[in-house]
């Protein structure tokens, strides 16, 4: 009956051995890597802690700024401008 599950931790902590660490970044779906956010901002010494939550949403809003600097707008196609970047900011 014991044998039945091979695949427990000693003691039934921990995660079994077949499993692969999942980032915090692909738990959030950015491409941007919440783990360096996270340790930037502890290393800054913006603060005196840090929050769970407070690296992903800065990677989140990093990530966003950067698709709207880096992807070409459609609307500057048309007129023979080459490599414009929008002013919306």
């Amino acid at each position: 009956m014991n044998s039945a599950a091979p695949a427990k931790t000693a003691g039934g902590r921990g995660m079994p051995r077949g499993t692969k660490a999942v980032s915090r970044s692909l738990k959030a779906g950015l491409q941007f890597p919440v783990g360096r956010v996270a340790r930037f901002l502890r290393k800054g010494r913006y603060a005196q802690r840090v929050g769970s939550g407070s690296p992903v949403y800065l990677s989140a809003v990093l990530e966003y700024l950067a698709a709207e600097v880096l992807l070409p707008k459609k609307a500057g196609k048309g007129k023979g401008e080459i490599g414009s970047v929008s002013q919306e900011f």
